[in-house]
């Protein structure tokens, strides 16, 4: 008995503070169902709306949240943190990795670690998202959930590790989430009272703004995991399963262009023709504009020139 005792505070504990880990076992490829209380409740969360009710005020702030936040996930967590696919100064890469921990999708370091185990084992048995190698549930959302897959690969980021206030956001990947729900509620709770006509409440702000947003968010992200490995084109003949698909492309802001990525990651740009509509390189863009980010790194004029055979 006391040691389940000790297995649970510890279990609770990192709920709030990652870093404490132990060793890995023969269970480090099993779900963790103690730990994933906090996942599985912000799905329940979600059915709150039949109780808060709707209003246009609140489907607009979750609809602005989920793209502000996609857009942190996927041209910073994604394409800055994972693959330094362009430049810009540490407090602009803190103000979004502290945006993109508001996502509930863990800390940036440990995003960028399992991204680049990502892109060098694909589909191989050692991607822990690959349905390939562990079917769709598996490589969806099963892989995050298991001791190996909440640990951090500090070895995979050397040129990120040393920056403390992205350790921090790591260490403490709850935080972000807390004051962004938290903010949320009291939103709500102003906008009803001094302005009724708007048909809102703290609860349902924080219901469809938090949870419902962020379990769509989840979910649409983790479709370049688990659909894009599966359903789509290939352009290019690369040695995994990648495919292009338009309508994951639109909802994850050009993350579906996926086997353009896997043929060259290194490009801050994955929509590679014109008509391939990448929101995130979009973004981008405006941002060198302005001055916050620069060196964005093109898709070579070579591999643009290039006709490929598309395959299905």
């Amino acid at each position: 008995m006391p040691d389940s005792q000790s297995r649970i505070a510890r279990t609770l504990r990192r709920w709030f503070d990652t870093s404490d880990d132990a060793p890995l076992n023969d269970d480090a490829d099993r779900i963790d169902w103690l730990r994933t209380i906090p996942f599985i409740a912000m799905h329940v969360a979600c059915f709150a709306v039949i109780w808060v009710g709707f209003s246009w005020i609140a489907l607009v702030v979750a609809s602005l949240l989920y793209a502000v936040r996609m857009f942190a996930l996927t041209g910073f967590y994604h394409r800055y943190f994972a693959h330094r696919a362009f430049r810009t100064s540490r407090p602009v890469q803190f103000f979004f990795a502290a945006i993109g921990a508001m996502c509930v999708q863990r800390g940036p370091l440990w995003w960028a670690a399992h991204h680049r185990h990502h892109h060098r084992h694909t589909d191989t048995p050692e991607d822990m998202h690959s349905p390939r190698q562990h079917g769709f549930l598996r490589a969806h959302m099963g892989w995050f959930l298991t001791p190996r897959g909440f640990r951090t690969n500090w070895d995979a980021i050397p040129d990120l590790r040393g920056l403390p206030e992205l350790r921090l956001l790591d260490r403490f990947d709850l935080l972000m989430p807390i004051l962004l729900a938290t903010g949320l509620y009291f939103l709500g709770d102003w906008l009803g009272i001094s302005h009724p006509e708007l048909g809102t409440s703290g609860a349902q702000i924080l219901v469809w703004g938090f949870f419902v947003s962020t379990v769509v968010l989840f979910h649409a992200t983790v479709t370049i995991n688990s659909l894009a490995h599966q359903f789509g084109t290939r352009r290019f003949e690369t040695r995994d399963d990648s495919r292009n698909n338009w309508m994951l492309a639109l909802i994850t802001f050009g993350e579906g262009w996926h086997n353009n990525h896997h043929h060259f990651p290194g490009s801050a740009r994955q929509g590679f023709r014109w008509w391939e509509i990448d929101l995130t390189w979009y973004g981008l863009k405006l941002l060198a504009a302005v001055g916050l980010v620069r060196e964005l790194k093109p898709v070579p004029v070579a591999l643009l020139l290039r006709r490929p055979a598309r395959t299905a």
